[in-house]
C-alpha cells in the first residue's frame, strides 16, 4: 500500500507539474514569448540559489565538499554543453555540405549560436527529480497524510522551474511536442527515485545534498551561460526594464511558490 502511494504520488508530482508549466508557458503566457527566456533565466537562478542550495547546506554536509561538488559540476555541464554544440554543428554541417560557408547561419535573423543547453537542463533535472522522489518516499513512509502533502509541495514549486526548462528545450528544438516529452521523462524520474528511497531510504540520504548540488550547478550554467547572454543585446530603456521585470518575475515566482509549499507542508 505505501508502494502504490509512493508510486501515485511520485507521477504526480514529477509528471503533473511538467503538463502544468506545458499548460502556462504554451497557453495562458505564451503571447509573452519574448520575455519568457527573462522569466526562466529568473527561474533557473531562483530555483538553484534559494531551493536547491540552501536545502543542500542544511543537511549538514562540510560546505567545503558541496562547493567542490558545485564546481566541478558546473565544469561537467560546461562539457555536455560543447558536446551537445559540436553536435549540432556536426549535423548541420552534413546536411548543408553544398553551403559550407553558410552552415552555421540561420534564418530570420536568429543568433549563429543556437540555443544549448538541453542535456545539461535534463541532466539536472533528472538529477533533482531522482532526489524529490526520494523525499517524498521518505514522507510517505512517515505517514500517508504527509506523504500527499510532500507530493503536492513539489508539484506547486516544480511548475515555475519546468516554465524554465521547457523555454529552453522549446527554442533549442522549436517543438513544443518534443520539450514536454523530454521535460515529462526527466519528471518520471521522480518515480525512480521514489521507489528507490522506499527500498534504499537510510544510504541514500548521505548522498542528496551532493544530488541537490550537481542539479543546482547544471541550472546555474544553463542559465548564465545560456540564457542570460541572449538577453545581452543593446535595447531601449523601456525593453531593458521589461527584461528585469520579468527575470525578477521568474524569482519571485520560484521563491512564493516554495514558501508557500514549504509552509503547507509544515502545517
Amino acid at each position: 500500500m505505501t508502494l502504490l502511494a509512493i508510486l501515485l504520488g511520485t507521477l504526480a508530482a514529477g509528471i503533473g507539474s511538467v503538463w502544468l508549466a506545458a499548460w502556462l508557458s504554451f497557453g495562458i503566457v505564451s503571447r509573452y514569448t519574448q520575455h519568457m527566456l527573462s522569466l526562466a533565466a529568473g527561474a533557473l537562478l531562483a530555483t538553484a540559489f534559494l531551493h536547491l542550495l540552501p536545502e543542500a547546506f542544511e543537511a549538514g554536509v562540510e560546505p567545503h565538499n558541496l562547493f567542490v561538488t558545485l564546481l566541478f559540476g558546473l565544469l561537467f555541464f560546461f562539457l555536455l554543453d560543447k558536446a551537445e554544440l559540436w553536435h549540432h554543428g556536426h549535423e548541420h554541417h552534413h546536411g548543408h555540405d553544398h553551403n559550407h560557408d553558410h552552415a552555421h547561419v540561420h534564418d530570420h535573423g536568429a543568433p549563429s549560436k543556437p540555443l544549448a543547453g538541453g542535456w545539461a537542463i535534463l541532466a539536472g533535472d533528472s538529477v533533482h527529480c531522482f532526489g524529490d522522489g526520494v523525499l517524498i518516499a521518505s514522507a510517505f513512509m512517515v505517514d500517508l497524510r504527509l506523504g500527499i502533502v510532500a507530493a503536492l509541495a513539489v508539484l506547486a514549486h516544480e511548475v515555475p522551474h519546468h516554465m524554465g526548462d521547457l523555454v529552453v528545450l522549446r527554442e533549442g528544438s522549436r517543438s513544443r511536442q518534443t520539450a514536454v516529452l523530454k521535460v515529462s521523462l526527466a519528471g518520471a524520474i521522480t518515480a525512480l527515485g521514489g521507489v528507490t528511497g522506499y527500498a534504499l531510504l537510510d544510504q541514500l540520504h548521505g548522498i542528496l545534498p551532493y544530488m541537490l548540488a550537481i542539479a543546482s550547478s547544471s541550472f546555474i550554467y544553463v542559465a548564465l551561460a545560456d540564457l542570460i547572454p541572449q538577453l545581452q543585446k543593446r535595447l531601449s530603456s523601456r525593453e531593458t526594464a521589461a527584461q528585469i521585470v520579468w527575470l525578477l518575475a521568474g524569482m519571485g515566482l520560484v521563491s512564493g511558490v516554495s514558501l508557500l509549499a514549504h509552509s503547507s507542508s509544515l502545517h
